[in-house]
């Protein structure tokens, strides 16, 4: 798909998806009763797939198929709530790494679809700074943060030129790793990561999720390049551990 493609269909659409949303009082959008349990019975799934004692705060369906922003391309983006205090500070990372695997594992290995869109689950700090404009529990079926219609105007050429600029760099990093060793490969993968990360938290504080860096961000996860990044990690993990004969 071309990114021009990608680009419209950003493009704001004039209600909510139809089959996973309905009509309450008024003017006022609820999720359909059978969306909603379907998404929280995969949710409990993920929660008994991640193998450790967690106390969960909410459940909550975020991104464009919660906003008016949603797409052919879009997917159910369901994000488990939890207070990481409840880890001891000394294993709190341990903890985000096993359930960053955890989610790669779950995803890689239970092709779940509703309405030909993809489930995609994640453990989120309840901490953590949420940007999006809709977010709906799914635990007391009520919005958290009601999303709102608006004008938004998106610079596609610059978009288009940041999210070219991007691959042209994920193309090269995974060039250059063929011929380093394990730890150098790690560490480069591993900055470039952080890096997307930065751009795309930095666009989101300064202009919300309609910015050029996450937009670019969404372009790649949709072409499939955010996955080629972070399949890196794995490759490398695979290099270490064969032998040559």
């Amino acid at each position: 798909m071309s990114t021009k493609e990608l680009i419209k269909s950003f493009d704001i659409q004039n209600e909510l998806n139809p089959k996973i949303w309905e009509k309450g009082d008024g003017e006022n959008y609820t999720m359909k009763p059978e969306v909603r349990e379907r998404l929280l019975e995969i949710a409990y799934q993920f929660i008994d797939y991640l193998g450790v004692d967690i106390v969960v705060t909410d459940v909550v369906l975020t991104g464009s198929l919660s906003n008016y922003s949603w797409s052919k391309y879009s997917d159910f983006d369901v994000h488990i709530i939890a207070n990481y205090h409840q880890f001891p500070p000394s294993q709190v990372e341990l903890y985000k790494e096993l359930f960053m695997l955890k989610k790669a594992l779950f995803n890689k290995n239970h092709d779940i679809k509703l309405f030909g869109y993809e489930v995609e689950l994640y453990v989120e700090d309840e901490a953590e700074a949420h940007f999006s404009s809709g977010v709906y529990s799914l635990l007391f079926d009520e919005w958290a943060r009601e999303p709102k219609k608006e004008k938004v105007t998106i610079d596609k050429g610059t978009v288009e030129r940041k999210a070219k600029q991007w691959m042209d760099i994920i193309d090269g990093v995974l060039d250059n790793i063929e011929d380093e060793d394990i730890d150098t490969a790690k560490e480069l993968v591993e900055k470039y990561k952080e890096k997307l990360r930065k751009f795309r938290t930095c666009g989101l504080q300064k202009d919300g999720e309609f910015s050029s860096e996450n937009l670019v961000f969404k372009i790649l996860r949709r072409n499939g390049y955010l996955e080629k990044l972070r399949g890196a990690t794995h490759k490398i993990l695979e290099k270490g551990l064969s032998m040559n004969q």
